[in-house]
């Protein structure tokens, strides 16, 4: 390792990653316990020795450039590992105790919750957690939930929200149903199945329309808000349906249909609320989500 050029100052790169977080130079000041002036020398301080503007100063806020976000993540990163190190230098992790609500889809929730589950236990056996599969998004703001798993970004600026990975969505269907009627050869091919919709099926028409697959709302017989039931509906062979690889090859039962079309894009966000600076089991859960889901290697 080339130890000369690491120069990097940590205390500058904290000053940095507060203030992109918080948004202002006096709430990242209140969050890491320094007066404004020591704050704002800091990050001026790096920004002189990067020799780049990472903040375009407004009168209340302070809005990255292009140079501070192209920073952003890689500074996290750096938040990330310097958490982790001083808990486990310091033994703390096992004495981090508490309650932690974890929300996300009901297919993330049943495919990858248990094995993060099992990875908080090990470090911090401590930790409470509720698993709240819901589809639809909870009210971090309102504190329904302390940490989301979701597919979009939430738009609300006082949550934090950090894209840690994604997967993509595809046509399946039961084996056996497709021993039945046949397998499709090409998107129009699919007018002659049946499809099984999520919540309204009136939000997929243009969605499939817009691939070229010629259905309409008389090709949807059943619809549900729950991905867990619509599992069990496609492998009951009651229909095709959109859904994320990572959770469809892990059922047997399922094809993939029409493997040429382009498959739709589903990030996965991990959302938090400002309580992450300040408390140590929001801080360890939302980790050690972030480290699981690096670790899938999705795109």
């Amino acid at each position: 390792m080339n130890w000369q050029a690491v120069t990097f100052d940590w205390n500058q790169a904290r000053a940095f990653l507060a203030t992109a977080e918080e948004g202002s130079l006096s709430a990242a000041a209140r969050a890491l316990g320094l007066t404004q002036p020591t704050l704002s020398r800091q990050v001026a301080g790096l920004e002189t020795d990067l020799g780049v503007t990472l903040f375009e100063r407004g009168h209340r806020s302070m809005d990255l450039t292009e140079s501070g976000m192209a920073l952003l993540e890689h500074v996290r990163a750096m938040g990330d590992a310097a958490t982790r190190v001083s808990l486990a230098a310091t033994g703390r992790s096992e004495l981090i105790d508490g309650h932690v609500s974890v929300t996300a889809t009901e297919g993330f929730a049943m495919q990858h919750l248990p094995a993060i589950v099992e990875r908080v236990r090990d470090r911090a056996p401590g930790i409470e957690l509720e698993i709240i599969p819901a589809n639809e998004s909870l009210d971090l703001i309102r504190r329904e939930a302390d940490i989301a798993i979701r597919h979009a970004r939430p738009e609300h600026g006082d949550l934090i929200a950090k894209r840690i990975g994604g997967t993509t969505g595809h046509f399946y269907g039961a084996r056996q149903y497709l021993d039945q009627v046949g397998r499709p050869k090409a998107p129009v091919d699919l007018a002659n199945y049946d499809f099984i919709g999520f919540e309204s099926p009136v939000r997929m028409l243009e969605l499939f329309n817009n691939i070229g697959i010629p259905v309409t709302r008389d090709h949807f017989k059943v619809y549900s808000a729950s991905g867990i039931v619509i599992l069990a509906l496609m492998e009951r062979g009651l229909g095709l349906s959109v859904m994320m690889k990572d959770v469809a090859e892990a059922r047997p039962a399922l094809e993939q249909v029409l493997p040429s079309l382009p498959p739709f894009d589903v990030p996965i966000w991990l959302v938090t609320h400002r309580e992450l600076h300040t408390s140590r089991r929001i801080r360890l859960v939302y980790d050690t989500i972030a480290e699981y889901v690096g670790g899938l290697g999705l795109a």
